[in-house]
């Protein structure tokens, strides 16, 4: 098919040959003044941003969410009533895996989604498992540190990762999910998401509720076995990426469920647990699942660097009916999130068209690298608050309830009363018999090469979830 588009610089001007540098004579030397080649040299110099952090390996598509349940009476927000169909943007990932990590490695799932609503980007950024390994995001930089490479090394050390797993009673819950056979989905459109913090919602009356979001695959849960990995490993590393770009180029549209757990406010303080606890999940008896609409993914990317690599997902992005709980791993994740962002991508990332809302935006933000949009008041000399110019004003209907605090400031030792066993209990006998086994040959196959008083130290929090699940470990790394 013919195309009549001209190749040009960046600055517009037509390239007349894009073949052969500028030089003094057929054999050279070159010419400084072939900005051509220079412009081509210096772009591909500048072609990798930083990586994430964290969930560096990820893949997505585009979408829509549909509501079909009310829960008005929970909540105002317009993407969340009956009838709305919202576009949005869905990135998963893993989470330890630098970007050339094999897709099939058995860690946790990231499930982020941007929903371009007309109040605004509402993002949730969660994973595919309900709880994490920290409740207190002081840790959070030390655990992340253990999923990446030793200093020295520069290989992943399971020494690290059971040495502060181990010194952790709090991430058993997210360790016997991740070593269960939840813990390795064949692919994205096979597993669960969920927001898994504790967000609110609050409704037209003022009245705020505690609520979990809840992404349940229509797919079915499909897994593989350590095994059954390696192999996919051996042939590709890119199963995820060929399973969802595939299945979306041939009309087989991916769809999950969207459930709520809900809760009043006042229940938070009569729960025998921490209802803002990233590491506990609520009893379904207690809080049962309330379906509202369904997820379904229906359009690839058509340029998977401008659309995924840079699609920044944070917390901070809500709208009116929807806000934060006290989830300390939330509070602090409403910074980590967009700051990461303004590092890796440049101060005005949510300008970039993946990011960017579709609504009108109005701030007095200014400058910055990579700003194109200028003032966004609508009047050059309305470049501050408050003014005479007609500049954008705040709006009171936006405003929450106010949130009732008590207590004082301190620093609380967050493992002081917490039951972290119970909930793994609940868990573990949840397991049939081979699931049971394979969990306990998953964590025998990481534990190899951990030294003995680690690995003595984890079987002593096993025990303490059942006794048989420490026996069973240890089976399986053959000391018993």
């Amino acid at each position: 098919m013919a195309n009549n588009s001209k190749l040009t610089t960046d600055a517009g001007a037509p390239i007349a040959d894009n073949q052969n540098s500028l030089s003094a004579g057929p054999r050279g030397p070159l010419l400084m003044q072939d900005y051509q080649l220079l412009e081509k040299l210096a772009h591909q110099n500048r072609e990798r941003i930083p990586e994430r952090t964290v969930h560096a390996k990820g893949w997505g598509a585009y979408g829509t969410l549909r509501i079909s349940g009310d829960i008005a009476k929970y909540t105002c927000a317009k993407v969340l009533q009956p009838g709305a169909e919202t576009p949005m943007i869905a990135r998963f990932s893993t989470v330890a895996g630098e970007l050339g990590a094999a897709d099939a490695e058995r860690d946790v799932r990231g499930f982020a989604l941007k929903f371009y609503t007309e109040d605004g980007n509402w993002d949730l950024v969660g994973n595919n498992t309900p709880v994490f390994f920290v409740r207190d995001p002081y840790k959070f930089p030390d655990f992340i540190h253990t999923q990446k490479r030793h200093p020295r090394t520069h290989l992943r050390s399971p020494t690290a990762m059971w040495d502060f797993w181990s010194l952790s009673p709090e991430s058993l819950h997210q360790v016997t999910i991740l070593f269960s056979d939840r813990g390795l989905p064949i692919s994205p459109m096979h597993m669960n998401g969920y927001g898994s913090h504790t967000y609110s919602l609050w409704n037209s009356a003022g009245e705020r509720f505690w609520v979990k979001f809840h992404f349940k695959t229509c797919q079915g849960h499909k897994f593989h076995t350590d095994a059954e990995a390696e192999s996919v490993i051996g042939r590709t590393r890119e199963s995820y990426q060929e399973a969802l770009f595939g299945a979306i180029e041939k009309g087989d549209y991916p769809k999950w469920s969207l459930q709520l757990q809900v809760m009043p406010e006042a229940d938070a303080v009569k729960t025998n647990y921490n209802p803002f606890d990233l590491t506990k999940v609520w009893p379904h008896g207690d809080y049962p699942l309330i379906e509202i609409g369904e997820m379904e993914l229906n359009r690839n990317p058509d340029d998977y660097f401008a659309e995924l690599e840079q699609a920044a997902f944070s917390p901070s992005n809500v709208v009116p009916g929807i806000s934060f709980s006290p989830d300390k791993m939330l509070q602090a994740r409403v910074f980590s999130y967009a700051d990461a962002h303004r590092h890796r991508l440049g101060t005005h990332y949510e300008s970039l068209p993946v990011n960017a809302p579709q609504c009108q935006v109005h701030n007095y933000y200014r400058d910055g690298e990579m700003n194109t949009s200028g003032i966004r008041t609508g009047n050059p000399d309305a470049y501050y608050e408050p003014n005479s110019f007609n500049g954008p004003q705040q709006d009171s209907s936006a405003k929450e309830p106010p949130l009732k605090l008590s207590g004082a400031a301190d620093r609380y030792d967050h493992r002081e009363g917490d039951d972290d066993y119970g909930q793994v209990r609940a868990l573990f006998n949840l397991f049939d018999d081979a699931e049971k086994q394979r969990l306990f040959g998953n964590i025998a196959r990481a534990m190899a090469g951990v030294p003995d008083e680690i690995v003595q130290r984890q079987l002593v929090l096993f025990s303490q979830v059942d006794s048989s699940y420490a026996e069973g470990v240890e089976l399986s790394l053959g000391k018993k």
